[in-house]
């Protein structure tokens, strides 16, 4: 029976031959198609060298269950997302693995009006028929349609986020890191300069290529940030960026060329949106919550938490109405962009802010951070997760002030509190702590849980 073990809770991710190839690609597509009874659906890929090969098997698959594919060829996530909705798709798929190793390749895919796709949803019936591969009988009439002159439009409903005319001069730094990013980008700053937007680019690592010479495109490792830090410091940048392979994320720099963490922007934005929509709804993950709380409780706004992960965000964002959803790994959803994630929009209101304000990134987040410092996330292979939170459960709860167990195991003990929880895409740990002003509780709440998870 055919591996299929690269299904994982609202996405496919897996290692390169056994776990994931052509045959595995080709049953997707056929079981995608049926299980949905989509008759047009858009496809997207990654720039990884494994990608085009898989996204053709996808499109066999389709085409044989009689699809009219919609090819957007080389792409982001966020771009197959708004193509779904935008050309009435019945589903949407993006060869990608994002940011994970070399050999791993992947897919993303969604429903129509480019809803998340779940187990629930119908996830688990794809994996099944894939499995057993007992399709229907072939279904004439499936084509491949050129669409990848809908960027066009993509590009529009983006720069629909912020006021051009609110930009002031400004030098950013981005780096696409080989990854998909590149010739979306340019596109934005094309129509960026075509209405007379003040910015200045300094491109790096732009051209997509993936053999990814710079290494794998995921700025949330700390070894990979000084690259970017380093650039925005030799250019005098007031800001830099730095995508993730399929740019469904993005990562932010200061003048100073030190890294954002993901919690602060995620605050930053929930302002913005708060102050456009006074009241409004901000949907949050559970693991770093202090900041976000605090921010959209001055706003006047309604802050509600979520499991961790794309799909559970963006259906607390169809569900609640919410305007805007972030989470501290730098996925940014918005009502509307399809209630989907996007790298691309979470820069521009950055820099619409600043040139609001007429403050830098770092002061906009001094105060910020020093009320509520945080650890960043850190991860840990265990052999036995249930076992290691069982332990810290014992260890901790008992003297918490309070606990949440949306998304793993959350303790509250007023001064400080921690985010215990497995990935639901790796098989990592993770931990984070916060505390309210308090650095050094921090730092010990850091060592001595790393300390008991170690054994």
């Amino acid at each position: 029976m055919t591996d299929l073990s690269c299904f994982k809770a609202y996405d496919i991710r897996g290692r390169l031959g056994a776990e994931l190839n052509e045959d595995v690609a080709r049953r997707v597509g056929r079981a995608f198609a049926e299980v949905l009874g989509a008759r047009r659906v858009v496809l997207g890929r990654d720039c990884r060298a494994s990608s085009a090969a898989l996204a053709a098997a996808v499109a066999e698959g389709l085409l044989a269950a009689g699809v009219e594919v919609q090819d957007l060829g080389l792409c982001g996530t966020e771009e197959m997302y708004f193509a779904t909705t935008a050309l009435a798709a019945d589903g949407g798929i993006e060869v990608t693995a994002s940011h994970n190793p070399m050999d791993y390749n992947g897919m993303k895919m969604v429903l129509r009006g480019s809803a998340p796709l779940d187990a629930a949803s119908g996830l688990a019936a794809i994996k099944a028929l894939a499995q057993t591969a007992d399709f229907a009988p072939k279904v004439p009439g499936g084509r491949v349609v050129d669409a990848q002159a809908v960027r066009g439009d993509y590009v529009q409903r983006v720069l629909s986020f912020v006021d051009i005319a609110a930009l002031r001069p400004m030098k950013i730094v981005v780096n696409a890191g080989n990854g998909a990013a590149g010739p979306t980008f340019d596109a934005i700053a094309a129509a960026l300069a075509g209405a007379g937007a003040p910015l200045e680019f300094i491109r790096m690592h732009h051209a997509p290529d993936g053999s990814f010479p710079n290494g794998i495109p995921n700025p949330l490792l700390p070894e990979n940030q000084p690259v970017t830090a380093e650039a925005v410091r030799a250019a005098g940048a007031d800001m830099g960026v730095a995508w993730d392979g399929d740019f469904d994320r993005c990562f932010l720099f200061d003048s100073d060329g030190t890294f954002v963490p993901g919690e602060y922007v995620v605050g930053l934005l929930a302002d913005v949106f708060v102050a456009k929509e006074p009241g409004a709804v901000i949907i949050h993950d559970p693991r770093v919550i202090w900041n976000t709380l605090d921010v959209v409780a001055r706003a006047g706004g309604r802050a509600v938490a979520s499991r961790t992960g794309h799909a559970f965000l963006k259906q607390a964002l169809r569900d609640t109405g919410a305007v805007y959803g972030g989470e501290m790994s730098a996925h940014h959803y918005f009502r509307d962009f399809m209630a989907c994630d996007s790298g691309m929009i979470p820069w521009l209101l950055v820099a619409e802010l600043m040139g609001r304000s007429g403050q830098s990134l770092a002061q906009l987040l001094a105060a910020r951070r020093a009320a509520f410092p945080s650890s960043g996330e850190i991860n840990f292979r265990v052999a036995d997760v249930g076992a290691v939170v069982a332990r810290i459960e014992a260890a901790y709860a008992p003297r918490a002030q309070a606990r949440d167990d949306l998304d793993g195991l959350s303790l509250d003990f007023g001064d400080w509190r921690f985010n215990l929880r497995a990935s639901n895409t790796e098989p990592l740990l993770r931990l984070n702590v916060e505390s309210r002003g308090r650095p050094d509780l921090v730092a010990q709440g850091v060592a001595e849980i790393s300390e008991r998870i170690a054994g």
